[in-house]
């Protein structure tokens, strides 16, 4: 594959060809392709989608994506939207780090289902996965037909070869895969820790800004798209494909990353959160964590989401007589959060890079005891800097089902609701 290189801003047209005169001018799909090509469209969402909304690439490549063998089942049980039928308890929850493994596993191999709701074939809903892997893919492929994938690297850097691409991705950075791009995961480190929310909605896109107005939060521009690089390999491979929840195996005789050159706007991206423009209250109180949106999948109600990404990164807290750690609240919606790196202001202990939480709908949560105490007696009349931090939640309208494997992991903090048992009564008439 060719050098790295990327293309700016976020659900942009773009046109990029690794072999000069590969585009072919004024048409899509011409009778003969250049260099011997084949053209092929990719598309994210029917034909018939309004414009704005429409996502689809056209791909020029050496040969079709249909080339390969017959499917088969494959295994790897801990990587499913199995979320179960059984009910789902209301309790909070929280787990530490999943260690690195102990044999040889690559990306596929090391990923783990956490939690989810909703489900591919209803086209609505999400599912959590961690991964832990200690080696790159290996002469093995892989795509989701079921969603679009949102990686958040916790430790160690990935290097993603796409159809359309090489991505390089490090920790406090994210990715996004969109449904059906074929692609390998390379660990320039050795081994990787991270989190996937796999979007079965509609497409990830920017929030529109309302009273905010023209700039903050994340800008189109940081967004980067890989430029057109291409691998002319052939071989005994696999292309494992995530299909209605299950996995599949073909095999396959080329590299299916063998995109010359491609035009459109369906393609993967990389965004680095340490450029997001957190907005936040100058005066008193502070607003609701939807400030710090990046990135959501709109459901079919206005308002409400089907996946929202939210981050806490760095930033000043400056209001006065305020309560500035996240208060304590009960939600209609649900949260999964995360923490990439650093410690997050809410919690004083407990909470761990490459852990998670998971608090569900109206389920009553907030500050611990220590965090309470150290906020309420904290001096405001002097702004506080959090530094050092990388927290993030994946947020939506619906319950998330954690998975029986995360209930039954050593890494569920059983105790977890001690940290709210030290709120002592202040109440005085």
């Amino acid at each position: 594959m060719s050098e790295l290189k990327y293309q700016s801003g976020f659900g942009n047209e773009f046109e990029t060809e690794a072999l000069a005169g590969t585009l072919p001018v004024g048409r899509n799909s011409p009778q003969r392709v250049a260099h011997g090509l084949y053209a092929e469209q990719l598309s994210g969402t029917a034909f018939t989608a309004p414009r704005h909304a429409n996502r689809r690439s056209w791909l020029y490549r050496i040969r079709p994506a249909a080339v390969h063998g017959a499917f088969e089942p494959f295994e790897q049980a801990a990587f499913h939207n199995d979320f179960g039928v059984e009910p789902v308890t209301p309790e909070r929850l929280r787990w530490s780090p999943r260690p690195l493994p102990t044999v040889p596993a690559d990306f596929i191999d090391g990923l783990f289902t956490m939690a989810g709701n909703g489900s591919a074939a209803g086209q609505s809903g999400i599912g959590i996965h961690v991964y832990a892997a200690n080696r790159s893919m290996q002469d093995r492929f892989f795509y989701d037909a079921d969603g679009e994938l949102l990686i958040v690297p916790q430790q160690g850097r990935l290097r993603i070869a796409t159809e359309l691409g090489i991505l390089e991705v490090e920790p406090q950075e994210i990715a996004v895969i969109p449904r059906g791009i074929r692609f390998r995961v390379e660990l320039p480190d050795g081994s990787a820790r991270g989190y996937v929310c796999e979007n079965f909605g509609a497409p990830l896109r920017l929030p529109d800004l309302g009273p905010i107005g023209s700039n903050g939060l994340a800008n189109p521009r940081d967004f980067l798209t890989p430029v057109a690089a291409y691998e002319d390999a052939e071989g005994d491979f696999d292309l494992i494909a995530k299909f209605q929840g299950h996995l599949w195996r073909a095999p396959i005789g080329h590299s299916p990353l063998d995109v010359v050159g491609w035009h459109g706007n369906y393609a993967p991206c990389k965004y680095d959160l340490r450029r997001h423009n957190t907005i936040g209250s100058i005066s008193y109180d502070h607003p609701d964590p939807s400030i710090f949106l990046v990135l959501h999948s709109p459901s079919d109600t206005p308002g409400t989401s089907n996946m929202d990404f939210v981050i806490f990164p760095p930033r000043w807290l400056v209001a006065e007589d305020t309560f500035r750690p996240p208060w304590f609240h009960r939600n209609i919606a649900s949260e999964f959060m995360g923490l990439v790196h650093g410690e997050y202001d809410a919690k004083a202990e407990g909470f761990m890079p490459g852990g998670a939480s998971l608090h569900n709908s109206f389920t009553a949560h907030g500050p611990d005891a220590a965090t309470f105490e150290k906020a309420s007696a904290a001096a405001t009349n002097k702004p506080d800097h959090i530094v050092d931090t990388m927290a993030f939640m994946f947020e939506t309208r619906a319950v998330i089902r954690p998975t029986r494997q995360a209930l039954e992991s050593p890494q569920l903090q059983r105790d977890y609701a001690q940290c709210w048992q030290g709120l002592r009564k202040h109440f005085k008439i």
